[in-house]
């Protein structure tokens, strides 16, 4: 059984022979995107966490992308009917859109077993274990039985397709002096390329590592290159630079 963000007005913290339960078939995943509290954020989807697997895409209360006003929900989705639908209750419906697009990406929408959404953007959930990670959505079944992790994290687009590939990147600085700006990264690979990827802003010191993790909108697959910008945010005639001395990428997988 999967639940598309079963409901969460009278069947929260209620028996589980009148809600959905683990208990309820031998695998039950459940994919959690507006699970806010009822009051006073008008969240329609349960919190806690229900099935053998319980994925929290985006920490499971807000979805990106259902921040648009009305006019541009209803303009970039498929006519008034739907746009209208998704404006009332875009986030609970962004569950069965997940699920559709999993069926097309099987090696997409990796959950990471964490305590957290917050302990998920730190380095403390990544990467995968050595036996993987479960994909949310319809390939969800292939850790039927062999996961005793309950809540899992990821990120998604703000649109379709919404797969997102995470990525650690840690980029150590060569140059003279410090500098100010930000820097960004773009990876080239066997899959594809991605768009181009911050990974600091402010002070940037050479021989310094910055560490980031980037959701990348393809799977990279087998990383051939790495495009490196700098830009520094300020006028300076002495015209300063400041280069990588070493890109290390880690897939989550």
């Amino acid at each position: 059984v999967s639940g598309l963000d079963p409901a969460q007005p009278y069947f929260q913290s209620t028996p589980i022979e009148v809600r959905l339960d683990e208990s309820d078939a031998e695998f039950v995943d459940v994919i959690h995107t507006d699970s806010a509290p009822t009051i006073p954020y008008l969240g329609f989807g349960i919190s806690t966490a229900i099935g053998h697997l319980d994925f929290y895409p985006n920490g499971g209360e807000q979805m990106p992308g259902c921040d648009k006003n009305a006019l541009s929900q209803i303009v970039d989705l498929d006519g008034i009917w739907e746009g209208s639908r998704d404006f009332v209750a875009c986030n609970h419906l962004r569950s069965y859109k997940y699920y559709s697009d999993s069926i097309l990406y099987p090696d997409g929408f990796l959950g990471y077993s964490c305590a957290s959404y917050n302990s998920f953007q730190t380095e403390a959930c990544f990467p995968c274990p050595s036996d993987g990670c479960p994909s949310m959505g319809h390939y969800a079944d292939k850790f039927k039985g062999k996961s005793n992790f309950q809540k899992l994290y990821l990120n998604t687009a703000e649109t379709k397709d919404f797969p997102l590939w995470r990525y650690k990147v840690m980029v150590k600085l060569s140059g003279r002096s410090k500098q100010h700006g930000y820097v960004n990264i773009a990876l080239y690979g066997s899959g594809g390329n991605t768009r181009q990827h911050q990974i600091t802003e402010g002070s940037l010191k050479p021989d310094n590592t910055y560490t980031a993790f980037i959701d990348a909108e393809i799977n990279v697959g087998t990383v051939t290159k790495v495009k490196f910008l700098w830009n520094n945010n300020q006028i300076n005639l002495t015209f300063p630079k400041l280069g990588a001395a070493t890109v290390t990428v880690q897939s989550g997988e």
